[in-house]
């Protein structure tokens, strides 16, 4: 009798199973037609610069945070890199599994603020002195506006790769703070990361030989301006 009467529950137990399985299998399906509603939007700009010949190399010097000993910073360029994330999307829920879906609508905006190129007021325009740090302080331009591009590229395919098609499940209520989270703590600061990578290409412009470079251009100008100490940009 007690085998049969497992045999009857297990028999019991796949009956009612079936219905669950069935609603899943629908649910699922709702997700994923949901998930052509997906849609990543990640825009990337860069919002000008301006050049600045107010500050004294001095300043500029303590405006950099860091040189060497004996060392000034004749020009500086300064962009920061911000970026911004919107989240949005479908949601459906199944009551009988307790779960829901998210088609997430991920807008992406990277930035610059504008960028403000220094060079020293010691130097003025149209000095050959002025000229030769301007003319290295538009290198670091160039690398920050090369730069952009690159990590809109490289973030756009990851973006595409992690949400194109694929629903994101979570029990019920949980779904969209799901999503926040994982842009919070994953996605937030791997675009900070990408952004922040420009500081290589930054490095390779300002190497000690063209440290050494500026000190003697121009017939000693730059020496005759500030002194001996002048080595740095």
């Amino acid at each position: 009798m007690r085998k049969l009467l497992l045999l009857a529950l297990a028999v019991l137990c796949t009956a009612c199973s079936e219905p669950a399985a069935a609603s899943r299998s629908l649910f699922q399906s709702r997700c994923e037609a949901a998930m052509s509603k997906t849609v990543t939007v990640l825009t990337a700009k860069e919002n000008g610069y301006s050049i600045d010949n107010t500050q004294s190399y001095r300043a500029l010097t303590a405006l950099k945070g860091k040189a060497p000993d004996n060392a000034y910073v004749l020009g500086l360029t300064r962009a920061q890199g911000r970026l911004s994330i919107g989240l949005d999307g479908s949601l459906i829920r199944d009551p009988l599994s307790g779960y829901e879906c998210v088609a997430p609508r991920v807008d992406v905006q990277l930035y610059y603020t504008p960028i403000v190129i220094y060079v020293g007021r010691e130097f003025e325009p149209g000095t050959c002195a002025y000229q030769e740090i301007l003319a290295h302080e538009m290198r670091h331009l160039k690398a920050y506006r090369d730069h952009l591009p690159k990590v809109e590229l490289t973030v756009r395919k990851a973006l595409a790769k992690r949400f194109d098609k694929q629903p994101l499940y979570a029990r019920t209520g949980q779904a969209n703070a799901s999503l926040k989270r994982e842009i919070d703590t994953g996605w937030m600061p791997y675009m900070k990361r990408e952004l922040a990578s420009v500081e290589a290409a930054q490095a390779l412009i300002d190497t000690p030989e063209e440290y050494a470079r500026l000190s003697r251009v121009c017939k000693g100008e730059v020496q005759s301006l500030i002194g001996p100490a002048a080595g740095r940009r």
